[in-house]
């Protein structure tokens, strides 16, 4: 895949000043802003290269071309610009089933920007087309014209008319379409149209805030991870700095989380304690290996001389030779072992300091309304029970999540024990305000009968030799339920009637020897969540697919947050 440049390392690149190479051609990646098209006049004018290749990211505009083309001339440098393409490459593939869209400035299409109660109309417009043109760049790339459904009466509704008049316009023009010949023959998606599924995340402001329970979506929780990136703090020891002295510089190690680490692609979507089990057994496997390698070389070299070793050796050397052939495998094994140790230690710290076992078991329950068995204002007011911010996500999906929001008296006893717990409850205006809007306009989002269940105690991690050190921590086993993107993604699929929202339609009427027609069993879907995105969903989505045979489904969202990144949001939108 491409790789990804963000603004800062583009113009870093692009706005530097260069000496002239004549004898060397240049190839530009870059997005077509004004910015980078004037710089690229400027190197034309400078003749800084022998051959120009011009690769933008998503397609470049008529009159900037224009530009570029009148300082190639003015320069005389009119052949030396030899190709000029449109990569329609404006988002970011994260998994083979995930994408987010690559905007330059993330705060101009976040979910503050789109929900500011006084944003004006042409900022609206602005955001939206930056959506809709990072759209269009993935159905160009995944060469498949989409059939596009979407609630009725929000953002995704916007996205959703401005993306089909784009389909249309380009469709129209059958000599210059980028859906004819040989892109449509390419993608998996090619005989049978997509579904496209716009949802808005206005649909379901509690996912974002929940506490989650699996790999991926816990280190996205608890950790710095950003495009497939984790950085974790390395510990330093238990000796701590004598008094008076600055407290040590923690390092911080980055480790790429990739599709080669079979682990990883095994797990990301597991609950937590069955990857602590399985880093463990992991290891005591390599250990195993490692004792095995070491005694081959022990006898071999150290005891050669002995009668004893030397009567061994037909039976040994093959095994050698197979244990020292497999030692790169062993050492790239060993590597991935520390990475999930430490990686799953760290996450393990954050759950046993913040009880976050404790929080998604609650969470669960009020989300799929089953009875509770601790009041919350006792978690609220408990010091050991999580952060702050712990505190005000679990208040947050309480009040977005019951039917009748709590009482005035009820409302002020919650809002005293929250501040006298440190919280801000700037979030909690805003979600008021929502929650009286969304209550006018439709019915709130069903969770489905969603649930946890405790198992017996952990096996291999309870072992005093373990890396992990699980007591006090609940091992809960996660029960399958559809969260309310998911649900409106299987009322369309299965053809069920759909309860969630009155649903738009926009079905490109198209040339049927071009296009097969849609069909009533929908094989392949696409779900875009317009306002943000997270893992925990994805993670449902990836589950909602596995039980289903023949079904491939996609998870793409305007950008990718974690609970604190949003509420950082809501907090600003309650603020106004």
């Amino acid at each position: 895949s491409m790789p990804h440049l963000s603004k800062t390392q583009q113009s870093r690149l692009l706005h530097t000043d260069r000496d002239p190479i004549p004898d060397v051609p240049a190839i530009y990646f870059v997005m077509p802003t004004e910015e980078n098209t004037d710089r690229i006049c400027q190197d034309l004018r400078n003749q800084l290269y022998e051959s120009y290749y011009l690769n933008f990211i998503s397609a470049i505009s008529r009159s900037k071309l224009e530009d570029i083309a009148s300082a190639a001339l003015a320069a005389n440098a009119v052949n030396q610009v030899t190709k000029v393409f449109d990569q329609y490459l404006n988002f970011i593939t994260l998994e083979d089933d995930m994408f987010i869209l690559c905007n330059q400035n993330k705060e101009h299409i976040s979910y503050h920007a789109i929900n500011k109660p006084d944003i004006m109309d042409t900022d609206m417009e602005a955001i939206m087309d930056t959506i809709v043109d990072s759209l269009f760049c993935f159905f160009v790339t995944l060469g498949a014209v989409p059939i596009i459904r979407c609630p009725r009466g929000n953002a995704a509704e916007m996205v959703a008319v401005k993306l089909d008049k784009k389909l249309r316009e380009n469709l129209r023009d059958a000599r210059n379409s980028l859906f004819t010949g040989d892109t449509m023959g390419t993608g998996q998606f090619s005989f049978q149209r997509p579904l496209f599924v716009l949802a808005d995340r206005n649909l379901d402001l509690a996912t974002p805030l929940h506490h989650t329970w699996t790999y991926q979506a816990l280190i996205h929780d608890v950790l710095d991870f950003h495009l497939n990136r984790v950085s974790v703090e390395e510990s330093q020891g238990s000796e701590a700095s004598p008094a008076g002295a600055r407290p040590k510089k923690k390092n911080k190690k980055s480790y790429d989380l990739t599709g080669a680490d079979k682990f990883w692609q095994k797990h990301k979507g597991s609950p937590f304690p069955e990857v602590a089990e399985a880093v463990q057994e992991e290891l005591d496997t390599y250990r195993a290996q490692e004792d095995e390698v070491k005694r081959l070389k022990s006898i071999m070299g150290l005891e050669g001389e002995d009668d004893g070793a030397i009567s061994m050796l037909s039976d040994n050397t093959a095994k050698l030779t197979s244990a020292v052939s497999s030692l790169p495998e062993l050492l790239e094994k060993k590597r991935l072992i520390d990475l999930h140790t430490n990686v799953a230690t760290a996450v393990l710290d954050h759950i046993k300091s913040r009880k976050l076992d404790v929080y998604f078991e609650y969470e669960e329950k009020l989300m799929s309304k089953s009875t509770l068995d601790k009041s919350l204002l006792d978690i609220i007011s408990d010091p050991d029970a999580g952060t702050v911010e712990d505190k005000m996500r679990l208040f947050l999906i309480y009040y977005i999540t019951s039917q009748q929001p709590p009482s005035e008296a009820d409302l002020e006893q919650y809002k005293k024990a929250l501040v006298d717990a440190g919280c801000d409850l700037s979030s909690l205006n805003y979600i008021k305000q929502w929650k009286a809007f969304t209550k006018m306009a439709a019915t709130p989002a069903n969770y489905g009968s969603s649930g946890v269940k405790p198992m017996g105690l952990f096996s291999r991690v309870m072992n005093t030799g373990s890396q992990f050190v699980m007591e006090g921590v609940k091992n809960l086993v996660l029960k399958q339920h559809n969260l309310p993107v998911t649900r409106i993604l299987d009322n369309l699929m299965e053809m069920k009637s759909n309860p969630v929202s009155v649903l738009v339609c926009f079905s490109l009427s198209l040339r049927p020897f071009i296009f097969s027609l849609i069909s009533t069993n929908i094989k392949n879907a696409i779900v875009f969540v317009v306002g943000g995105g997270n893992y925990i969903e994805y993670q449902n989505l990836v589950d909602y697919t596995k039980a289903r045979q023949g079904k491939r489904v996609l998870y793409g969202c305007s950008e990718l947050f974690n609970a604190a990144q949003f509420m950082k949001q809501l907090s600003q939108l309650g603020q106004k």
